[in-house]
């Protein structure tokens, strides 16, 4: 009896049963798994996990800016020299059965969770994909230009003019090889320079971006050469919410805003582009308007803003200039001798507010009617994914430089990572 239960036990033990199997007859050496049912981990300027033929994958990634922001000549200290984090955005960018696309960017910056963009693609082919959900309103370009990659320190004034993120449908996509590019659909309709969640009222916004690349055949990518773009949008607004208020770039001091005003009526955008790439060399010219009924009592009447901007860049070490930010020949070694990359920068930009809204009153006492800046930058990659950027900005408002808003001249510096 003893030894039928040794016996019993050597055949139930798992090693043994494993060992038996693996040698079976009746089973296979090797065996074929499925396409899709094994997956692999690993870098890929992020992190990211995905099966074997990628119809799904996730991507983790962040985004971390440091600022310094200090203000020159500002005796009476109406301005305030800050630390502080300008971005933190841990997000989620994956795949999910091949066709659909999702991307996830909150934001913790200031200690406050916003969540800037939650939204869905169905990805029929390149030249359609159908989003739902939160994300950029394509309205100006310069907006449309991921932060991590954008020229200078801010966007400049013409971004203060277009919306920022909004919840909606959308159509897009890139035709033939990405010499057009282009986006449509409607969204609940947000302030110039302002995100929202959720709608204030039954209005909603047309909008749409078209982008055409003429020599991108000829280009070494889609980047390269001359990019044209228009964009636009339209739709009938009420209440206090769409109305907005300006500030400078760097500083974020309002300069502009409505008092005792509501919106009354459609409101239109449009703004065109025009860039330029060669080799180290790279450009950009945008205008933004937005027009809208506002009313005050009685009174009411079609207000116009606007806003401009030209700006230029030069990679000093040679690397090719683009909107998608510079990837170092050789990454920062102290030892080897290797100092990454570094590019120049500079731009002008203005704003200008419809004559007629302060006119009426319909602004705040004190408001300023235009604001002019320029500003000169430098920009050192230590490799792709750490970059360091160093700004001087001055800001002239009404175009009086002793006027009752003095002029802001800003120096600012960022420390970012972004993967």
């Amino acid at each position: 009896m003893r030894a039928a239960w040794i016996v019993a036990i050597v055949l139930l033990s798992p090693g043994v049963a494993v060992a038996q199997s693996t040698q079976s007859p009746q089973t296979p050496q090797s065996q074929e798994k499925p396409a899709g049912s094994t997956f692999t981990a690993g870098w890929r300027d992020g992190f990211f996990i995905q099966n074997d033929n990628g119809d799904f994958r996730l991507q983790i990634g962040l985004f971390l800016q440091a600022d310094n922001r200090f203000a020159l000549e500002d005796s009476s200290e109406t301005l305030t020299d800050t630390f502080s984090i300008r971005r933190f955005r841990p997000y989620l960018r994956g795949r999910v059965a091949q066709r659909f696309e999702f991307f996830v960017n909150p934001d913790f910056a200031g200690g406050v969770l916003t969540v800037y963009d939650a939204y869905l693609d169905t990805r029929f082919s390149n030249a359609f994909r159908l989003r739902v959900g939160k994300g950029k309103v394509p309205v100006g370009h310069e907006r449309a230009q991921a932060a991590a990659t954008q020229l200078l320190f801010e966007r400049g004034f013409p971004t203060a003019i277009s919306p920022n993120r909004d919840v909606g449908v959308l159509v897009l996509g890139d035709v033939r090889g990405g010499i057009v590019s282009y986006q449509a659909g409607v969204v609940n309709g947000t302030a110039d320079g302002a995100s929202g969640d959720t709608d204030t009222n039954d209005g909603k916004d047309a909008v749409g971006r078209l982008i055409v690349r003429p020599f991108v055949k000829q280009a070494k990518s889609p980047l390269a050469g001359v990019s044209l773009a228009f964009s636009a949008s339209a739709g009938k607004q009420s209440g206090t919410t769409p109305l907005p208020a300006f500030r400078t770039s760097t500083m974020q001091q309002t300069f502009f805003a409505y008092t005792g005003a509501t919106a009354d009526g459609t409101r239109t955008r449009y703004s065109p582009f025009a860039s330029y790439y060669n080799k180290a060399f790279g450009g950009f010219v945008e205008y933004v308007r937005s027009e809208m009924p506002i009313r005050k009592g009685a009174i009411v009447e079609d207000i116009a803003h606007q806003a401009w901007q030209i700006a230029g860049s030069y990679v000093l070490t040679g690397e090719a200039a683009s909107d998608a930010g510079i990837k170092p020949k050789a990454n920062f070694d102290f030892g080897g001798g290797h100092w990454g990359a570094f590019q120049v920068a500079a731009r002008y930009h203005a704003l200008s507010v419809d004559e007629a809204a302060i006119r009426l009153g319909f602004a705040v006492a004190g408001a300023s009617r235009e604001a002019k800046a320029w500003t000169a930058g430098l920009n050192w990659y230590w490799n792709p994914y750490i970059r360091y950027t160093f700004n001087f900005e001055r800001v002239v408002f009404d175009g009086d430089a002793n006027g009752p808003r003095k002029p802001e001249n800003i120096l600012a510096l960022r420390t970012q990572l972004y993967f």
